[in-house]
């Protein structure tokens, strides 16, 4: 028997997007009904969005967090043992980037599932793109450390790696201004810092900027989805 596909979808990256999905892409979440979320509600919200006329009782959800054990992954792809076609859906962005999925991915192949990722938003990608650094050679380092000195040791250390690597992070949101003090305090000042915020948004919010200057400018980042890049400025101008 043929295998289900295994797809990994992403979501909006908050309310108020610009970003729209094709039909294409509408119409395979129509003919799925097996699947895997972050959280429920989040998930079944964004499939009523997307496909308002798909019920809801048909949708079978699966849940993939934290709290998922290594040795229950197996059991959300069952279906596609059976040839049933199986979607994990992100609470935000892309599956798997910053979230939730990898281990689930490689096992499917390791059991030969095939692995189908769909276009969506990535706030990561997005705010590289936008930010005028290096696009060649870069790296996402997740969340830095909370206290110091772990905090300021990390900072800088990715400051000596972005003479050559364009270094992305990012941060819970309602730590986002305590963030860029602590990059201010504790980056050179010639240093390229861009903070991009609710990408894809209407609120979208992308500036790119010396450490001094940011030192001179007036911003509230405070619960804003936000992604963080920097590089020495000796490599960028």
């Amino acid at each position: 028997m043929k295998k289900g596909v295994f797809y990994l979808i992403p979501n909006y990256l908050g309310e108020n997007t610009l970003f729209k999905f094709d039909n294409s892409f509408k119409d395979k979440i129509n003919e799925i009904n097996n699947f895997i979320f972050e959280n429920e509600k989040k998930g079944r919200a964004f499939i009523k969005k997307i496909c308002p006329l798909k019920k809801q009782s048909l949708i079978k959800v699966s849940l993939l967090n934290k709290f998922t054990e290594r040795r229950n992954l197996k059991k959300l792809i069952e279906p596609c043992f059976s040839g049933i076609d199986v979607a994990l859906i992100s609470d935000a962005g892309c599956p798997c980037i910053a979230d939730p999925g990898a281990d689930l991915v490689m096992f499917c192949h390791q059991y030969n599932i095939e692995v189908k990722p769909m276009v969506g938003p990535s706030s990561i990608l997005l705010a590289l793109m936008a930010s005028g650094l290096n696009g060649q050679n870069f790296e996402f380092n997740g969340y830095l450390p909370i206290k110091n000195p772990e905090k300021k040791n990390s900072i800088k250390a990715i400051e000596k790696k972005s003479i050559n690597t364009t270094q992305i992070f990012m941060e819970t949101p309602y730590r986002n201004n305590q963030m860029i003090k602590d990059l201010i305090i504790n980056l050179k000042k010639d240093t390229i810092l861009c903070v991009a915020t609710n990408l894809s948004l209407k609120t979208e919010f992308i500036n790119t900027e010396t450490v001094q200057n940011w030192k001179k400018m007036n911003y509230d980042f405070n619960k804003k989805p936000s992604i963080f890049l920097i590089q020495s400025k000796s490599k960028v101008f």
